[in-house]
């Protein structure tokens, strides 16, 4: 395990999101913890750039966190923190960085601003399980914390807790420059202005541009969404592309 890549420009900072849990395969719970950490990311200036989903199996996580920690500069994680036996992240962790794990006593402390000490079972007490050498994750829903090791960011599956987990940990990361976007909204199809849109994109190759279809109140549409790190060269290709899209009858 390493401490991830170092990208070679300066101001672009990336990120995975591991999400684990047999649950989530089974469809019995539907996941939302990857939209939020995109969001969020996207906010502070991290670009996330792959999502996988991982079994409750030790094997297929600490081959995830070995890969995608090695391969970006942030892996996030959601999912198997809780007080259950197959809540195994923080082993998974551990064993991918070669570390020993155990109940660690300022764990147990922030346990002890909600539980009592005849609340605190063993079961409990698994969430006070940390690899050596991560630092704690507050968490100001339940108290259970999550952790950081090297740059591997091991937060819980319930979203409200892993939004707050994210807030918290926020301050410790790096980030670059924020990604900016414009949204031009066609009432044509999408197959009707590919070929601008492609004409557009040869034109500011700087400019990432999608187009995602609709279809609303009986009439397809499309969504071309402009982004950049550079304000003043998205709103010259959002401009360009605006221009060339009414001039062939395409109302924005």
């Amino acid at each position: 395990m390493t401490d991830g890549i170092k990208q070679e420009n300066a101001g672009v900072v990336t990120a995975a999101l591991l999400v684990i849990g047999d649950e989530i395969l089974s469809g019995r719970t539907k996941d939302v913890n990857i939209g939020a950490v995109a969001d969020h990311c996207t906010a502070i200036g991290i670009r996330l750039m792959e999502v996988r989903v991982a079994p409750d199996m030790p094997e297929s996580i600490i081959a995830a966190i070995n890969a995608l920690g090695a391969g970006y500069d942030y892996l996030f994680t959601t999912g198997g923190i809780g007080p259950t036996h197959d809540d195994i992240t923080a082993d998974c962790v551990a064993a991918a960085f070669g570390v020993g794990i155990d109940v660690r006593a300022d764990a147990v402390a922030m346990l002890r601003e909600r539980y009592s000490e005849a609340e605190l079972t063993p079961a409990r007490l698994r969430m006070a399980r940390i690899p050596n050498g991560a630092k704690l994750i507050e968490n100001a829903v339940s108290k259970a914390p999550g952790f950081m090791i090297g740059n591997v960011i091991v937060m819980a599956g319930v979203p409200g807790i892993m939004r707050a987990m994210l807030d918290a940990v926020t301050s410790r990361l790096r980030t670059g420059h924020r990604v900016l976007s414009q949204t031009i909204v066609v009432h044509k199809p999408e197959g009707d202005i590919a070929h601008l849109l492609g004409q557009c994109q040869s034109l500011f190759p700087d400019v990432a541009m999608g187009s995602y279809p609709f279809f609303d109140e009986s009439r397809y549409g499309t969504n071309i969404v402009l982004r950049s790190v550079d304000d003043a060269r998205l709103s010259e290709a959002a401009d360009a592309l605006r221009r060339e899209l009414e001039v062939n009858g395409c109302a924005v």
